[in-house]
């Protein structure tokens, strides 16, 4: 069983930086995808961003291209979202996931943290 504990979320500025971490435990965590993804009161539960087991690919929803960076240390079993220039459109809970496909679609992740929150206001 894969078991997925985000973490770095809190009250931030407009304008201001915060990194998530995403910490995976295991069978064979190292050989996901690991995807953010975010749902605001009231809205579906979107994709930010994903990246390959190798860390070799990775993609970004087109709000936050620019502003979010992901990465992976396979030696640590953490993933990171690094997010820059935040925005209130950007206040919502993140949840990490893991799974078999680089997609920024929900349904193709099994494996499901318990989400942080992130809230940007002044």
């Amino acid at each position: 069983q894969l078991q997925l504990v985000e973490s770095g979320g809190g009250l931030v500025q407009p304008g201001g930086s915060l990194r998530l971490s995403c910490a995976a435990s295991g069978f064979a965590s190292n050989y996901y995808t690991i995807g953010w993804f975010r749902q605001a009161p009231g809205k579906e539960r979107e994709g930010v961003s994903c990246i390959s087991s190798s860390g070799g690919s990775t993609n970004y929803a087109d709000s936050v291209k620019g502003r979010f960076t992901i990465s992976r240390d396979n030696a640590k079993n953490t993933v990171y979202l690094q997010m820059n220039s935040l925005k209130p459109d950007d206040t919502a809970i993140y949840y990490c996931a893991a799974g078999r496909l680089w997609s920024l679609l929900r349904h193709d992740y099994a494996y499901w943290g318990q989400g942080t929150q992130v809230t940007v206001s002044s």
